[in-house]
């Protein structure tokens, strides 16, 4: 029973430390304000769109970006169409993009694909001033462009961070708790650790750079979760993401278990791969040169997803409420004081619908579907290679047929 006691309270003290943060966290977002810069110019933007297999969807999002308010003659559209079987190269090309096909079985991966792309291509895209990378399934903003350009009109931002949404959040809980958890770690986690760390976090979606940056680096990371390697990449060498909230960019989320489980499996398992490979050096940067920024970085990257906190609270609370008392007690009943304030914070900071919190009551079967999610990530080999997922729109096809 000893044992089980010093388990409990060590439990209760190593969670303390992503609680902590959480509460600084969303303070800190309250407090954010996005850059501005007074500079009104409309900057030559390239809009980057690697896709696979996306024919059903591609002509949308083509449409979507040449919607948006923004000079066409300041506008390029450049497709990877990368290792595909359709016919998305060819509805791209007739919705109006250059586009640039990419056979390659070895090297497979979204990360590889732009690394191509950068690094083979600098005669197409060098009258750019900015290169904005989107998914082939969202809808941008009308003022997505513009807000992009706004943000590296500034000559102290050289990357910039878009707002992900959900484009259907009232198509089924799946979706709903999507778009409630969207709120919180595309804004409030994205506007705190700004505030925090001085830096956003890359999402992969809705992402913006200065051209004469990327054509330095290429896309120099390759692994699934390679958005937030290169954040990392970036801080280490100095340079820092900003965050533009009112850069708006909506992706479809799947309603099926299935296509979820393997969506989210994928970017976890990504996720705890680079906690172990960053961990290290991010200590010896902020041992080597004092500053903060690398600690909250590592906060920001160590920090549980969600649904596997919310396990961990629990596990931790039932083996205080069995075994401890007073202070121990306390503690634990912070950790869902924090939870609430978190979530809550992010659904204001967002505006949130109704639909939207009324999804939240649907939380406790997404934690239940979570569990198996973990045991496979322990239990299987993971992968790197770039698997699509499956879109509502092809799923609809597939009923109706």
């Amino acid at each position: 029973m000893i044992i089980v006691e010093i388990f409990v309270k060590s439990l209760l003290i190593i969670l303390a430390l992503p609680a902590g943060y959480l509460l600084m966290c969303t303070i800190a977002a309250y407090l954010f304000k996005k850059e501005v810069t007074n500079d009104k110019r409309l900057l030559n933007i390239g809009v980057l769109i690697p896709a696979h297999n996306e024919e059903e969807g591609i002509v949308h999002t083509i449409e979507g970006v040449l919607a948006c308010d923004y000079p066409r003659n300041k506008l390029k559209i450049f497709i990877i169409a990368d290792n595909c079987t359709d016919s998305t190269a060819e509805k791209a090309r007739n919705a109006g993009a250059l586009v640039f096909e990419r056979f390659d079985n070895i090297n497979r991966g979204k990360g590889q694909a732009l690394d191509w792309f950068l690094k083979n291509s600098l005669d197409i895209y060098h009258n750019t001033n900015i290169i904005t990378i989107i998914d082939a399934d969202v809808s941008p903003d009308r003022n997505y462009l513009r807000e992009i350009s706004a943000s590296l009109s500034n000559p102290k931002i050289q990357v910039v961070q878009a707002f992900n949404s959900v484009s259907n959040p009232d198509a089924g809980w799946r979706p709903g708790l999507s778009d409630a958890a969207f709120n919180i770690f595309c804004h409030l986690r994205m506007a705190g650790s700004a505030r925090l760390a001085g830096t956003a976090v890359l999402k992969g979606n809705g992402m913006a750079f200065k051209t004469e940056l990327l054509k330095q680096y290429g896309w120099p990371c390759h692994s699934v979760v390679e958005d937030m390697e290169f954040t990392l990449h970036l801080l280490v060498d100095g340079i820092t993401v900003s965050y533009n909230p009112d850069a708006i960019i909506r992706s479809e989320m799947v309603t099926s278990g299935k296509s979820a489980t393997s969506q989210r499996s994928r970017w976890e398992g990504g996720r705890f791969m680079l906690v172990r490979k960053m961990t290290l050096p991010l200590l010896k940067l902020f041992a080597a040169t004092g500053q903060t920024r690398y600690l909250y970085a590592l906060a920001e990257l160590a920090t549980p997803p969600l649904s596997l906190l919310v396990m961990l609270f629990s596990l931790a609370t039932a083996g205080a409420l069995m075994l401890l008392d007073g202070a121990w007690l306390m503690l634990a009943s912070s950790f869902w004081l924090i939870l609430v304030f978190y979530v809550i914070s992010g659904q204001i900071q967002r505006g949130a619908p109704l639909s939207t919190w009324l999804y939240l009551a649907a939380a406790p079967l997404y934690i239940l579907w979570k569990i198996p999610i973990y045991v496979g990530m322990i239990l299987k080999k993971k992968s790197s290679t770039w698997i699509r997922t499956e879109r509502e729109s092809k799923k609809d096809q597939k009923n109706l047929s």
